[in-house]
């Protein structure tokens, strides 16, 4: 299972990128929100992965924000809702207008978005209302929080086997330098990480 590739952007589409991970091209569908901040051509770039499986085929979805990624997947929780409707949902509407809607059981701004039926977003309220009741929503103008991007970055990490601890010191450091982007953050926090296990290696030595 993929859940994360840091590597150089080949291609990049407003709805999908190619990144040259160690050799290895992986291509991934993305929303138009991911496309947008995207850094140029051949850099480095990470993207958070959701992997896709069924039958014989095998997709990778990515997303620049953990809390994409989260909502992508409970977009396709609810019935009659795939990852491809679900990249168009996240393309039409931000995640911070989508709950609001979803709480309030807006159908006239959920059919707003291409793909978007009645029947699909009713299904979507009634199957969604309560799972996205606990999550937060800015305030309306108000830009995303830096704790929320160090959230993403912490979850990353920690999920690629890091001590949760070392791993807040280690974006506490670089979050400042990094200027607020989500990329800058998670390397330079990788960094940090591996350097500080390369010295305790070397004093074990």
């Amino acid at each position: 299972m993929i859940g994360l590739l840091c590597g150089k952007l080949i291609d990049k589409r407003p709805n999908q990128v190619l990144i040259d991970v160690g050799g290895v091209g992986y291509q991934a569908q993305i929303p138009l929100s991911t496309y947008t901040e995207l850094g140029p051509l051949h850099q480095e770039t990470t993207l958070l992965i959701h992997t896709h499986v069924r039958e014989d085929q095998l997709a990778l979805y990515g997303f620049l924000t953990a809390r994409e990624k989260h909502f992508f997947e409970l977009l396709i929780s609810a019935s009659g809702v795939g990852p491809s409707l679900a990249l168009k949902i996240l393309s039409g509407m931000g995640v911070d207008e989508i709950i609001p809607s979803i709480r309030k059981g807006d159908l006239a701004q959920l059919v707003r978005i291409p793909g978007v039926g009645r029947k699909t977003a009713e299904r979507i309220v009634v199957e969604l209302r309560d799972k996205v009741a606990g999550l937060e929503v800015p305030k309306t103008g108000a830009p995303e929080t830096r704790s929320q991007l160090e959230s993403d970055v912490i979850s990353a990490l920690v999920n690629l086997g890091y001590d949760q601890r070392s791993v807040e010191r280690a974006v506490e450091q670089t979050r400042v330098d990094a200027g607020g982007v989500f990329e800058k953050v998670f390397r330079g926090s990788l960094q940090i990480l591996v350097g500080s296990a390369m010295q305790k290696s070397a004093r074990a030595g």
